[in-house]
């Protein structure tokens, strides 16, 4: 069986982080190992929620790992709450990178043109020194510029974009994927860039009117679940796209209005039936477009 340990923090209550990321890559019948950063009581949505730094035992735990001969298929990385974390992060894939484990960040530290409360410029640049070891990174738009120092626009353009992507493929990563990317009304998606041979896709389904905490790290657990299962990347971002609008359009049925997020539960057997009706023939349905060299450096 495939494996895939997790690194980001625990909200005990909230959907959200861990709390998704065990659930459904589970779901998706890839082993999940967890590594918590610190355990909150809720997400950071509630008021006074509590909060227990697990920083100092990250380390210890890794270790002991190492000693007992475990390895992963993927690391996959969510939100880390300071440099120190990214800074361990980083010993981290040194000790458990091989030439068959994948790495794939999603650097969670801002959204809607502004950075989450205690980020800084400081740390955009350290998760952007983390992203250039990964294989592949996920950052919605806004933490795209401020990892690359570019000016955010709500409103923008496809050239916007694929600047945004040339910048991010400086990082170092071999595959960049800007994620919520609008190209017309009514719709989003994802736009990616192969930054070894210069290969563009994109794909955008329709936009649903609504916000939830935790519909990111939904994303990015169904994206690294299925990649982690061999599917092409172009598939598993589709995947994901498609499951995590469809749990927003489920939650928003709901009578209990549950605001705080979103119903992943109630349509887990949903994910598992894409999984089997999706296969590669969905690669068509992207628009690829090859950049020469020179375009991309």
């Amino acid at each position: 069986m495939k494996k895939i340990l997790t690194i980001q923090d625990i909200s005990c209550f909230g959907k959200c982080s861990i709390t998704i990321a065990l659930p459904v890559i589970s779901a998706m019948g890839v082993e999940t190992v967890i590594l918590p950063t610190a355990v909150l009581s809720t997400h950071t949505m509630f008021k006074n929620f509590t909060v227990k730094d697990l920083t100092d035992q990250l380390m210890p735990i890794v270790e002991h790992w190492k000693s007992e001969g475990i390895t992963f298929d993927a690391i996959y990385t969510g939100y880390l709450g300071s440099a120190e974390e990214i800074e361990i992060v980083k010993q981290i894939f040194r000790m458990f990178k091989t030439d068959d484990t994948m790495i794939f960040i999603d650097p969670v530290m801002a959204d809607n043109g502004k950075m989450y409360p205690a980020f800084d410029e400081a740390y955009a640049a350290l998760n952007a020194g983390l992203c250039g070891e990964a294989d592949i990174i996920v950052p919605n738009i806004t933490e795209a510029c401020f990892m690359t120092g570019t000016e955010y626009k709500e409103v923008y353009d496809e050239a916007y974009v694929l600047g945004l992507l040339r910048k991010l493929a400086k990082l170092g990563a071999k595959t960049v994927v800007l994620t919520g990317v609008s190209l017309s009304e009514g719709k989003t998606g994802v736009y990616g860039l192969e930054t070894e041979t210069g290969r563009t896709f994109c794909y955008q389904n329709d936009r649903v009117d609504a916000s939830y905490h935790g519909t990111g790290d939904l994303f990015s657990s169904v994206a690294v679940g299925a990649v982690v299962q061999g599917r092409p990347l172009e598939e598993a971002l589709a995947i994901a796209a498609d499951y995590t609008a469809e749990t927003i359009r489920v939650t928003l049925k709901n009578p209990e209005k549950p605001w705080y997020g979103v119903d992943f539960e109630a349509t887990l057997p949903d994910l598992l039936r894409r999984l089997g009706k999706y296969n590669t023939g969905i690669a068509r349905k992207h628009r690829l477009t090859p950049f020469r060299e020179n375009d991309i450096l």
